[in-house]
Order: C-alpha cells, then structure tokens, then sequence
C-alpha cells in the first residue's frame, strides 16, 4: 500500500498539466454535473436504471458462456443506438428546446422580442392580480398562461377562440365553475385573452411535490418547454401561485405576484431594446460605413472648390477682357 501511494504521487509530480487542461476539465465537470441532474429529475432515470439492469445480464451471460444468449445479446446491442434515440425522443426534445431557449443563444441569433408579447401596462397586471385572488377567495381553480416570445400556437388550437381584452371580470367569468369554459387553461397574448380551455403538457419532473395536482403540473409542463409565465388557482386551497422556467412559486400575496409579474415585464422591455448581438454587429458595420462617407463627401466637395477656385484665378474671363481693351481704346482716342 505504502509503494502504491509513493508511485501515485510520483506520477502526479511528472503530470503537465497545462491551462487549456483546466478548462476541458472544468467543461467536462460542468457537463457531467448538469447531464445527471437532467437524467435524475426525468423518466430517463428509471430508464437508465432499465438499460443498466440489460447490461448486466449481458455480461453475466457472457461470463457463464451462454452462447445462444450471448448470440441474441449480440444482435440486440447492435440496434441499440437506434432504439435509445427513439426511446428518449421526447427527452432530447425538451433538452435541445431548454439550450435553444437560453439567453446566451437568443441575444447571439434571435430577434428583439415583439413588444406585443409583453403585458403592455401596469393596468393588465392589476386586472390579473385582482382576478387570481377573487377566484382564490372563492376556491375557484383557474390557469392562466401568458405568452412570451415563444408562440403558443399548437396550444392555442386545442381551445376555443376567445380574442377579448384582459379583465378581471372576464377572466372571472371564464372560470367559474359550471360554465362551458372553465375547464381547461386560458392563453393571453398581447394584453388579449386568446383562447380558453387550452390543453397543456405535464410535468414530468419526478421531484415535484405530491401534493400539486393536475393543474399545478400542468402550469410547470408548460413552464418547462416555454419561456411563458403561467398564473395557478388551486380550488382546494385557494393559494396563488406562478409557474416560470419550470419551477413553481407557490403561495403569493397579491404584493409578490404583482412584482413578479412587473420582473418579467421589464425583462422584456429591455430585450425588447435591443437585437440581437449578430445583429448589432451588423448595424454597427453599417453605420460605420455610412459615416465614412458622409466623412468623405464634405472632403471631396472642398477640393472640387479649391480646383475651381485656382482655376478661376489662372484664367481671365473673356468679358473682362474686353472690357480691358475698349477701355484702352478709349484711352487712345482722348490723347
């Protein structure tokens, strides 16, 4: 034991290791870190568990010599890769939609953010937070989805089309109970009620806590593969919660909503600003070059003058001229 320690510690005082060495170990930790905590928080933990479990048995068939089982294990692996992507399709979407969806990619490539996704004024904040806690007093469930920059228009569909100007009178009516659209979620876009009766994607965050229901998985599912913001009633507490970036704040006083809700509102107003980097970029190059001429323009009209003006003052003009002799006549004829 002593001989293995002194070998590792020779081994590690002749170790090189150079500054890019540190970076590719810091981006592999990183990945790693964020790989197993998006594998434990999905169902591709239990499936992970299910392949680990095959290719267990795999190698103890190889181990006892099984040679038809060891032929079927064989041939199974070979079309394995496929089967893997097919199997985790819907986890590799929502993995690719949530890089997609980071800042640093849409300040590189994206657009401005249409100022008609944000919530406008401080007076739709104020119809929302008043309807979420009257229908809270009232144990009455709601779900109220506000688009953002990522269009909910495949949710939009499973609903019935309403197109009418956010009010708390509005959204009361649509989800009291008994009445033909209070099931189901409401979609608001641009300071309008959309569509109502939405159907949303669950939550399948293992992690999530027992006691939420249908609904409050419902506001996380959609939280999760969008940038929305989701408003939750529960009906058996009356508690008001907010749903972003797939978690759940959960039990608001009418003063947090409203200052989450102001967050999201000049978040949005300041990308709203701006384009995106490539695009700045861009402008930026062009405007340059805009500048460069305007700055070459004044320079080219002086020395268009000043070859005018020298050559005007190496030529007489010829009504000068003569005017030069008459007067010279003039001045012959008086002696």
């Amino acid at each position: 034991m002593p001989q293995l320690f002194s070998n590792l510690i020779r081994y590690f005082r002749t170790m090189q290791i150079a500054p890019k060495n540190i970076i590719e170990i810091a981006v592999l930790a990183f990945l790693i870190y964020h790989l197993l905590r998006w594998v434990r928080n999905t169902r591709t933990w239990f499936l992970l568990k299910g392949i680990g479990l095959l290719l267990l048995f795999v190698f103890l068939v190889n181990i006892l010599e099984l040679n038809v089982l060891t032929y079927i294990a064989g041939e199974t692996l070979s079309v394995l890769l496929i089967a893997l992507l097919v199997i985790f399709a819907p986890e590799l979407r929502q993995a690719l939609e949530q890089i997609g969806q980071s800042n640093f990619f849409s300040r590189l490539f994206g657009t401005a953010r249409l100022r008609s996704n944000a919530l406008h004024t401080k007076e739709i904040t104020g119809e929302l937070v008043k309807a979420s806690f009257a229908m809270g007093k009232n144990r009455t469930g709601a779900l109220i989805v506000i688009e953002r920059e990522i269009r909910l228009d495949e949710y939009v569909k499973t609903g019935i089309p309403v197109d009418g100007v956010v009010s708390s009178a509005l959204l009361i009516n649509i989800f009291e109970k008994n009445t033909p659209l209070h099931d189901g979620a409401v979609i608001m876009r641009g300071g309008r009620v959309v569509a109502a009766t939405c159907y949303l994607p669950l939550s399948t965050n293992m992690e999530i806590n027992k006691s939420y229901g249908t609904r409050h998985r419902a506001a996380i599912g959609i939280s999760e593969v969008t940038d929305s913001l989701t408003i939750v009633v529960s009906e058996e507490t009356g508690a008001v919660s907010l749903a972003v970036g797939g978690t759940l704040k959960h039990a608001l006083t009418p003063e947090q909503l409203r200052r989450e809700l102001e967050i999201m509102e000049e978040k949005d107003e300041k990308e709203t600003e701006g384009t995106s980097l490539i695009g700045r970029l861009i402008a930026a190059g062009k405007n340059g070059i805009k500048g460069t001429q305007t700055e070459k323009q004044p320079l080219e009209r002086g020395r268009k003058r000043g070859r005018h003006r020298r050559k005007n003052a190496g030529s007489v003009p010829k009504q000068e001229i003569v005017q030069a002799e008459n007067g010279k006549e003039a001045d012959g004829n008086e002696v």
